[in-house]
């Protein structure tokens, strides 16, 4: 099998975001930077299909040279090849889509990975974008996947519960936690990523459908309140749940 998984160079989720000068991002200042915890399922599935199957897996980034860390981490956990589709603009999903279907036409793979979404924007949309750019059918949020020839059969949350979904591949799936557990890099897996090849994309301009006017923080908690401490406080807690915090 010939598999492609697209990843992500995003903040820490630890890490303190703040807003830049500009109003319209977030400050790089000092920030570390990790591979997107749900695309490391998407990695982790990649890799048990290889192992499964046979093939290959093609790790698949946008972005400055900065995010050869994080395909040097796909690479470290067993991926056999990656590619950067450098690009040093900020781009929208869209702008992100495209960049990545462009790309992904060219390698006539059998299934392409995504994690449901990243961490930094959360927009849960570039992976099903990029199927609809490619004419591909899509799974996403799958937390099971079984391939068996040119058929797959992808379990995926829905509100409420689970829905059972056959496809024909190709396809897109974009991987929710709890599809599998991913694997920590081996010493010789980091070794060897080391000398596997990344290879340097340029794509073409795409022009935004979105534009960021302003970014603020939310606004900051108000102070708590305390009503009592015994049972004859009851009354009033319920008045102020029912009538100020409008929960009952």
């Amino acid at each position: 099998m010939k598999l492609a998984v697209c990843i992500n160079h995003v903040p820490d989720t630890a890490a303190k975001i703040n807003i830049s000068s500009d109003g319209k991002s977030y400050d790089r200042t000092g920030l570390s930077y990790i591979i997107n915890p749900y695309d490391e399922f998407a990695v982790e599935e990649c890799l048990r299909l290889k192992e499964k199957h046979g093939g290959e897996v093609i790790a698949i980034s946008v972005g400055s040279d900065v995010h050869k860390e994080t395909i040097r981490k796909a690479l470290a956990m067993g991926v056999d090849k990656g590619i950067l589709i450098k690009d040093d603009a900020i781009r929208d999903s869209f702008a992100l889509a495209r960049a990545l279907a462009d790309e992904l036409k060219s390698l006539s793979t059998d299934a392409i990975f995504f994690g449901k979404q990243s961490v930094d924007y959360d927009n849960s949309a570039v992976g099903l974008m990029v199927a609809e750019m490619l004419g591909l059918p899509s799974v996403s949020v799958v937390v099971k996947l079984e391939i068996n020839g040119d058929k797959a059969l992808a379990e995926r949350e829905i509100e409420g519960g689970h829905e059972i979904v056959e496809v024909k591949l190709p396809a897109v799936f974009t991987a929710q936690k709890g599809l599998n557990e991913p694997r920590y890099p081996s010493l010789k897996g980091i070794m060897s990523a080391k000398s596997k090849p990344i290879e340097e994309k340029h794509p073409s301009p795409t022009q935004p459908k979105v534009e960021v006017l302003s970014m603020n923080k939310p606004p900051a908690k108000a102070a708590g309140k305390i009503v009592g401490t015994d049972v004859h406080a009851v009354p009033e807690l319920v008045r102020l749940l029912h009538e100020e915090a409008k929960v009952i």
